[in-house]
């Protein structure tokens, strides 16, 4: 099976498993390793599962969560996708609020730079991204490509019994 292939397969599988957990908004900033999940979420075509997953562009990653969060806040479930870079836009909102008001919004993070083998730009923050999740005590787990629903499943039972925001974080290309 061709690669992106592959990656479309796991970022439809992440998505069916979102919309199975509840998820009916997701919100975002591009990034080429969630190329194939941003791509479906625009055009779902006549998949009537990924179609139940509304999906609200961001102009920044603050922004997106900003956005979840009100979803949350109202009384629906709501994911951000983003670049681990832009996690460092969202730390001042998720510690301001998110943080302090258990609005428990769940982030798929790209995880740049965890090999030292990306642009430099992502070397300083691809390197302490788990120790970062750690230091704000947000809940974490790292997709299994063979398995994301389970991954998925894992992060939001994290999240739910901590009443935090949880991240997933996806290594490779989806």
């Amino acid at each position: 099976m061709h690669t992106s292939t592959v990656g479309s397969t796991t970022a439809r599988d992440l998505l069916h498993s979102l919309v199975d957990h509840g998820y009916r908004l997701a919100t975002g900033v591009p990034c080429s390793l969630l190329n194939g999940a941003f791509r479906l979420l625009e055009e779902p075509g006549d998949d009537a599962r990924l179609a139940a997953l509304r999906y609200v562009p961001a102009p920044r990653e603050d922004s997106a969560v900003g956005i979840a969060s009100g979803a949350v806040v109202a009384g629906e479930r709501a994911v951000v996708l983003m670049q681990n870079s832009g996690l460092g836009y969202c730390l001042n909102v998720l510690t301001s609020f998110n943080l302090i008001y258990d609005v428990p919004v769940l982030l798929v993070v790209s995880w740049r730079g965890h090999d030292g083998n990306d642009a430099v730009e992502h070397d300083v923050i691809g390197a302490e991204l788990l120790r970062l999740l750690d230091l704000f005590a947000l809940p974490h787990t790292v997709l299994d490509s063979a398995d994301p629903a389970r991954s998925v499943s894992e992060v939001i039972d994290r999240m739910d019994q901590e009443q935090r925001c949880g991240v997933l974080i996806v290594r490779e290309g989806i």
